[in-house]
């Protein structure tokens, strides 16, 4: 449990949800954290769930936006000493409806966070700390960059270009950093709940699980990635999805 005894982790958009379990995961592991989100106030209740600021600090900002990842990455090193581990977990989705009538400034802010945003956080990390003493990189895709997504197409073509930047920057950042992703599938989360409230039954009768996931679940593999226990890991994803697709269901 003290695996990551003396590491220290940027975690985006942990607020609540799957990037807060991610945060607490590493933090019971022995790490500090610095976490990231919008909104200050559920950023401070989350450092306090945290056990407060000698294991985590909180630095809200939107996850596109350079300054903010500017004030994060140095905030983090100026705290805790070092950066070791990056989790860009942030992603929005904030359309529903057929890909080619999406519009196309929503579309560009799907990829900026989505996509981009990865992009940055990650050469902030790596000229900040990592490219001289080594880290991992965490990147938080979907099930829908894997396949077909209907009504959500635009933010499964994200998580699909997440995906392959996941490869491409494994394939470049090693041996010192390495970056890996998780592909969740339906997680019960405030920014899922669209797709199961009301139908939850009907919706985990397609998992061979028989469940939804839980934000604990994905924090565990990610903990996993970012170890010395994956340290022959680079550019993989790891679907996490109660076996859905094994049968193709959503």
């Amino acid at each position: 449990m003290n695996s990551f005894k003396d590491r220290v982790a940027i975690v985006t958009g942990a607020s609540r949800g799957i990037g807060l379990a991610i945060a607490k995961g590493l933090v019971e592991r022995g790490a500090k954290v610095c976490i990231t989100a919008r909104k200050p106030e559920p950023l401070a209740e989350a450092v306090a769930e945290l056990g407060g600021e000698d294991f985590a600090i909180a630095v809200p900002g939107k996850a596109d936006d350079t300054g903010h990842q500017d004030e994060a990455v140095a905030k983090t090193i100026e705290r805790f000493g070092r950066l070791d581990m990056l989790v860009n977990n942030t992603g929005i989705n904030p359309v529903y409806g057929s890909t080619l009538d999406i519009d196309p400034a929503a579309a560009a802010k799907i990829f900026a966070v989505n996509v981009l945003a990865p992009i940055a956080w990650t050469k902030r990390a790596r000229d900040a700390w990592m490219g001289e003493h080594g880290g991992s990189v965490v990147n938080v895709a979907s099930i829908a960059g894997l396949r077909a997504s209907p009504g959500i197409g635009v933010y499964g073509v994200s998580k699909a270009a997440l995906i392959r930047l996941t490869q491409e920057l494994g394939a470049e950042l090693g041996p010192k950093i390495r970056v890996n992703a998780v592909a969740p599938a339906v997680v019960k989360t405030k920014f899922a709940t669209a797709l199961y409230e009301g139908k939850e039954e009907e919706v985990s009768a397609a998992y061979p699980m028989k469940r939804l996931g839980v934000p604990e679940d994905i924090a565990g593999a990610v903990a996993f990635l970012l170890s010395e226990d994956a340290g022959w890991m680079t550019g993989q994803t790891v679907v996490l999805d109660g076996g859905v697709t094994l049968g193709g269901g959503l």
